[in-house]
């Protein structure tokens, strides 16, 4: 059962700008050494920065209690993006039987990211959402 989507969608001009002013501060503040290593050694980082930015944002429309940016983040396995998560937030997905879908995508002037947050198998909904 679906039981929440969260979409998101940024302008990389907007990353770009920020990225620029505050260049440590915005990567430290926002994502994981893993994250940064990932972006900066792609084509068009600020595409893949954005895209990761944008995947935060949709995991807080569907999941409601207050984390930290750095406390979801975007990996890769293979051609598939997914979210990983503070061991706090995959405790609660995993007690409430919860499993968290990804999409992400970028144009030339914005990159965007769709959550789905599904609950497995039968019994009460009590994910946050």
């Amino acid at each position: 059962m679906i039981l929440a989507v969260g979409l998101d969608i940024i302008e990389l001009a907007r990353v770009k700008r920020v990225w620029q002013r505050h260049p440590q501060r915005f990567l430290d503040r926002h994502f994981t050494a893993h994250e940064i290593s990932f972006c900066q050694d792609r084509s068009n980082p600020v595409a893949s920065l954005a895209a990761r930015f944008a995947a935060k944002e949709a995991f807080q429309k569907c999941w409601h209690e207050t984390h930290g940016w750095r406390d979801v983040w975007v990996v890769r396995e293979g051609a598939k993006p997914r979210l990983a998560f503070a061991t706090r937030i995959q405790q609660q997905l995993d007690e409430q039987s919860c499993t968290v879908h990804l999409s992400l995508t970028h144009s030339k002037e914005h990159a965007a990211a769709v959550v789905v947050l599904e609950k497995r198998g039968n019994g009460k909904v009590m994910c946050p959402g």
